[in-house]
């Protein structure tokens, strides 16, 4: 790939293009270019576009599923209601994986904005007074579908617009972001909640998404169809496949995906946290405090991890601490009190941070041209690793208690992650050489 320049002039028509670094060399950046990197990108004026909508919509979702959850789980006392609740919000793509493919298809910016005006317009209806808990459910669910292709068109359009090391800087931006969003909406979520009651909040985050999508129409410039209008378009179904294909064939691809679906196992607590609060006399505000737990770790983690980490370092250490992240939930053996829970779940969200690394890793070591159906599909697969983990877990909570759940969470976590570990030893110099590729000319 020829070498990004960060003045947004056209390279070759792959990507963006940016001026190369004072201590660039022919054959690369200077090996400590990494450090400047978060600085560069952030000079870059259709990145911090595509930033600030990236906030405003993960404030809006997490507003929307601590909101929805607190409604259904006062209404119904159940921790199995409120886990489907959750569940919901991570379930979509299991049914329909195949909407990931539009960010090949149609110009990115345009999938971007009219994702986010639709999940706006149903989010309205989930706040409608005395909505049944099955339409809520409903409605809940199809609010998640938009999100498919909005990651998957991110992703690829950052992609086009920077590579190499300022690419995992770009990223790690975003998914930092993510993490203040998600701390935000759900601690907010959860006074708010207290105060002005669970439907108002709902309706209330759809301008949220509606000022995402007036930023990404505002900000970012327009771009065609990664397939031409006359080229022939494959059916979603051969895309898929050959997505799966893709992926799945290629070993650094598959452990790299893998290894993001742990989150299945790890951020059960998420999906009980309204009962964990419940379980120790507490109300709304706890339960939004457990679901930002993880959260305000990843924020630290991510930072230390993709500003003071040199690249090569942190690719190694994907398997270990992947290995560490299911760890602290082994506490819940001993009961803990709400402090507890918290400082064990931003432990967990620390180790977790190595899902920053992996992501931009997949991303870069994917081909242009498939970026955004299999960043996609992978994608999906985390939500619906995150959905069923979820729903299953409310499943057993009602009958043995949110504490054996967890524990067991964590000991599968663990053993999963040391069964991925120890390939990615081997695997993760390759994916080295090849990030190191797309910086040079």
């Amino acid at each position: 790939m020829a070498n990004p320049r960060l003045d947004n002039t056209p390279d070759n028509g792959d990507h963006e293009s940016s001026s190369a670094p004072d201590n660039a060399t022919p054959a690369g950046p200077g090996k400590d270019d990494w450090r400047s990197s978060y600085r560069d990108v952030m000079a870059i004026g259709e990145f911090r576009a595509v930033w600030l909508a990236h906030a405003l919509s993960m404030i809006g979702s997490n507003l929307l599923n601590i909101a929805t959850s607190i409604l259904v789980f006062q209404v119904t006392g159940s921790a199995l209601a409120a886990g489907v609740t959750l569940a919901l919000t991570f379930l979509p793509p299991i049914i329909s994986p195949l909407i990931a493919g539009l960010a090949d298809l149609f110009p990115r910016r345009r999938v971007m904005v009219i994702c986010d005006l639709a999940r706006a317009a149903v989010i309205v209806l989930i706040g409608i007074p005395g909505m049944p808990i099955w339409a809520i459910w409903l409605l809940l669910f199809c609010s998640v579908l938009p999100s498919i292709p909005f990651a998957a068109a991110r992703a690829a359009m950052l992609a086009e617009i920077i590579q190499g090391e300022r690419y995992v800087a770009s990223t790690a931006i975003i998914q930092l972001t993510s993490q203040i969003g998600m701390l935000a909406g759900l601690v907010a979520g959860g006074v708010i909640v207290a105060h002005v009651g669970p439907n108002i909040t709902v309706m209330s985050t759809g301008i949220l998404f509606v000022l995402s999508a007036t930023v990404v129409l505002i900000g970012v410039k327009a771009r065609p169809a990664p397939r031409g209008e006359k080229e022939e378009r494959p059916g979603f179904a051969a895309m898929t496949r050959d997505g799966a294909k893709l992926v799945f064939g290629d070993p650094r691809l598959r452990t790299l995906a893998l290894l993001a679906w742990l989150a299945g196992l790890y951020m059960i607590p998420y999906g009980l946290a309204n009962p964990m609060a419940a379980e120790i006399g507490a109300g709304a505000a706890a339960a939004g405090f457990i679901m930002a737990g993880s959260s305000i770790g990843a924020f630290l983690g991510g930072f230390v991890l993709t500003r003071l980490v040199p690249p090569p370092t942190r690719m190694r250490l994907l398997g270990p601490l992947a290995v560490l992240t299911s760890v602290p939930l082994l506490l819940w053996l001993f009961d803990p009190p709400l402090w507890l829970m918290v400082t064990a779940l931003a432990l967990c969200g620390v180790a977790g941070s190595y899902q920053f690394v992996a992501n931009a890793a997949f991303v870069l070591c994917v081909p242009k041209e498939g970026r955004g159906l299999a960043f996609g599909l992978v994608a999906s697969g985390l939500q619906a690793a995150q959905g069923v983990g979820i729903l299953i877990a409310g499943f057993f909570a009602e009958f043995f208690g949110t504490g054996v759940v967890i524990v067991s969470a964590g000991v599968l976590g663990v053993g999963f992650a040391v069964l991925l570990a120890i390939p990615w030893s081997r695997l993760s110099g390759e994916t080295i050489a090849r990030m190191d590729a797309t910086e040079r000319p």
